[in-house]
């Protein structure tokens, strides 16, 4: 294996394919102008420098806290904090989180079964969460960190004490707080990929988070196979919001979502 692959005519390595394939698979999900502020942090103005070749500023906030991923807020100083004081456990905790998600999502699937487009969306997202899980096992392995148990942060289950009980009412609500979730990890691993000193740590951050958009995007979408538009967009708005009081609320553990 020489670790390069052919994409559209070009020999790149695997890092570079990977954010290509995810860039495709975003616009697939996306309207054209929703996609073109998403990946370019909002559609700042480019400018020229010295040299005259146009430049993009950065974004003042990580390009994925938009309305198209619901979130209300940014991560703190306080979570940057502890990634700098407790780095380690942050990227055991990672791993543990993709576990869960591939998790939720085959709950999901056994869930409502009898929703073929959402069994269809469900497998896929397990078997990018799991191959996520590979990914991040293999980097504690590289700097010799021993993946272990972590009790988790109390951000998951705080969410899902907000879910609904009857159906259809309960398959939006936890398809939302799936959605949730994965946009938060967006811009968690939008802040690692910009705060981090680390060239590998950086990299690797901004090759996995585009992914999380689009997972976002799906379970957005799925709700909709539950309810109607408005419903779902009033219901999202308030997740969003008890979601941010959450995350801005904190927790002592460092973790992904802490």
């Amino acid at each position: 294996m020489t670790g390069r692959r052919l994409v559209a005519g070009r020999q790149v390595g695997f890092p570079a394919c990977q954010r290509l394939l995810e860039r495709k698979r975003l616009r697939d999900n996306f309207p054209a102008d929703r996609y073109d502020a998403l990946v370019s942090g909002g559609g700042q103005a480019a400018a020229v420098n010295a040299a005259g070749h146009r430049q993009r500023e950065p974004p003042p906030i990580p390009w994925c806290v938009r309305p198209m991923l619901s979130l209300q807020s940014t991560s703190s100083d306080r979570w940057l904090a502890q990634v700098d004081a407790h780095l380690e456990e942050i990227l055991i905790d990672h791993a543990h989180c993709e576990k869960k998600a591939a998790g939720v999502a085959m709950n999901l699937l056994f869930s409502y079964v009898d929703h073929v487009g959402l069994a269809r969306s469900m497998t896929e997202i397990v078997t990018e969460e799991l191959a996520h899980f590979h990914l991040v096992l293999d980097l504690l392995q590289r700097r010799g960190i021993p993946f272990r148990k972590l009790c988790p942060s109390s951000y998951g289950q705080r969410l899902h004490e907000l879910v609904r009980k009857q159906e259809p009412e309960r398959a939006v609500d936890r398809l939302l707080v799936a959605g949730l979730i994965e946009a938060r990890s967006c811009e968690r691993f939008a802040q690692l990929r910009d705060h981090v000193s680390d060239r590998e740590l950086s990299e690797f951050y901004g090759g996995l988070f585009e992914s999380e958009a689009r997972h976002h995007s799906t379970y957005v979408r799925l709700a909709h196979d539950f309810a109607g538009e408005d419903t779902v967009r009033d219901r999202l708005q308030w997740l969003a919001e008890q979601e941010a009081a959450i995350i801005a609320n904190g927790d002592s553990l460092p973790r992904m979502h802490s």
